[in-house]
């Protein structure tokens, strides 16, 4: 059975997202700023060649030890779990082939048949909770590993159930002040966690725990 874990970037004051990258936020112009801010914290991810690739952006790009990393989680990843405001940002922003290539399931209420995009990817909209969608995940990834994409509440939720093993933290020299912090609401009596590896390098310093 394939572990269950999440890999984000986060900023050095405990953020994943900055404040105003809401859809509904998108074109404020008294959140303008989200879009730089948001770029600064994926700097290296922007750089890496096997970004390029996936996303269908052109040839180029960095091959050092962080494009290796995230080849080896694309890779490692059989299936992926994400929340309903992820989605639909995602939705509007992915190209039509979506960088996924495998089974996605959304947490929602909403009713909504599959969804297939070319390439690989198939969102599966999931009514019945986080264990359900784990199960479904499950079934879908051929015994390799479980991603919970995000965002910050569906992670939280899948590790207050004690149901993440690892998970890997891209720890950038940015601070936001403001924004969606991972770990806000974390039950610290059910998460323990274990240092397994460090990883550094120009853009972030990468951070991987086993969680207990």
């Amino acid at each position: 059975m394939g572990k269950v874990f999440f890999s984000m970037g986060m900023t050095l004051d405990g953020f994943i997202a900055p404040e105003g990258m809401e859809l509904e936020h998108a074109n404020d112009p008294g959140y303008n700023d989200w879009a730089s801010q948001w770029t600064d914290l994926q700097k290296s991810v922007f750089q890496q060649q096997f970004f390029r690739e996936n996303l269908k952006l052109g040839e180029g790009g960095e091959t050092g030890q962080e494009n290796r990393l995230m080849e080896e989680t694309f890779n490692r990843t059989g299936a992926s779990i994400m929340g309903k405001r992820m989605f639909d940002g995602g939705e509007r922003f992915w190209p039509e082939e979506a960088p996924f290539h495998t089974g996605v399931f959304v947490l929602t209420k909403q009713v909504r048949t599959p969804w297939e995009r070319p390439g690989g990817t198939t969102f599966y909209f999931v009514n019945d909770g986080i264990e359900s969608a784990l199960r479904q995940a499950r079934q879908a990834a051929g015994g390799r590993d479980i991603r919970v994409a995000g965002g910050a509440n569906v992670i939280l939720q899948y590790l207050n159930a004690g149901l993440v093993d690892e998970f890997d933290i891209a720890l950038a020299p940015v601070v936001f002040g403001t924004g969606v912090r991972l770990f806000d609401g974390i039950n610290r009596r059910k998460v323990s966690l274990e240092v397994v590896e460090a990883i550094h390098s120009q853009f972030a310093t990468h951070l991987r725990y086993n969680v207990h």
